[in-house]
């Protein structure tokens, strides 16, 4: 990849979808530019992202589309699902590889070392930390979920 901002590399693949008229990436891709603009222009003034901000909107978009799949699915609407799930695997592409268990297990317990911590009342703490390594390679969600388990182990 060059020295170009996220942004625009999502902005060149765009125009590349638009060109082999792929209508799942486009219109995917369209829909996180868009989270990208409204994220922009939100609060008082606009703003330019940084390439972080940016890989938060993606991610952000990326799990409203497996939450969608995986409400599709339970409701027994495999045509919506697949959609959803196709879009996913477009906004996958530009996000970081996301951590295995035994990765997110290590920094978590970096984490609770770091912080001191020695129960439930420090999860905060401990969720601050982690989270900073994290940045995004693991869903919130994981890392609450292994941090609670280390904590009442502990």
């Amino acid at each position: 990849m060059t020295d170009q901002s996220l942004k625009a590399t999502v902005q060149s693949d765009l125009t590349d979808a638009i060109r082999q008229r792929d209508q799942v990436r486009s219109g995917t891709l369209r829909l996180a530019l868009t989270a990208i603009t409204n994220e922009e222009v939100s609060g008082t003034e606009a703003r330019e992202l940084s390439d972080d901000e940016i890989l938060k909107v993606l991610a952000k978009e990326a799990k409203k589309r497996k939450e969608a799949a995986a409400a599709y699915t339970d409701a027994a609407r495999p045509e919506l699902a697949a959609k959803e799930e196709a879009e996913l695997l477009v906004l996958e592409a530009y996000l970081p590889a996301q951590l295995s268990d035994g990765e997110l297990a290590t920094i978590v317990a970096a984490a609770i070392e770091q912080t001191g911590a020695t129960g439930m009342p420090q999860l905060g703490q401990v969720m601050k930390a982690a989270q900073a390594v994290v940045a995004g390679r693991a869903d919130g969600g994981r890392v609450a979920a292994v941090v609670k388990a280390a904590l009442s182990a502990g």
